[in-house]
């Protein structure tokens, strides 16, 4: 059995060998329909470990239903949205405007890289 790696306030994983390089920051790329345009998804520029427990305690904790998948989260938002371990994120909506709204309130929650300007 393995033994769960321990995460500060953020949902960053707080283990030394998942961390990112010391200095180095993280972004998520700009919303994007995703490839059958069922929904908008945002990834990381590079791979973003993220503690999927943690995450689910902070949302749970905020009376959000979460679905643990163990290697996703299915968070019951409006839209629905499933975060993988790796950080990518998946809005089941095709509405641009509605998974920005999501993201911000997930960044807010649980301490998410921003969106890539420009």
């Amino acid at each position: 059995m393995s033994t769960p790696t321990g995460s500060g306030a953020s949902g960053f994983v707080n283990s030394s060998h998942l961390l990112p390089p010391t200095g180095a920051t993280f972004v998520y790329r700009k919303l994007r329909l995703c490839s059958n345009g069922g929904g908008i998804e945002a990834v990381p520029d590079g791979v973003l470990p993220l503690d999927l427990e943690r995450i689910r305690i902070l949302l749970v904790g905020r009376g959000i239903p979460v679905v643990d998948a163990r290697v996703m989260l299915i968070v019951s938002l409006d839209p629905e949205v499933t975060i993988s371990k790796a950080g990518r994120l998946l809005f089941k909506t095709p509405d641009h405007a509605a998974a920005k709204r999501a993201f911000d309130r997930l960044r807010g929650w649980v301490e998410l890289p921003p969106l890539e300007s420009g």
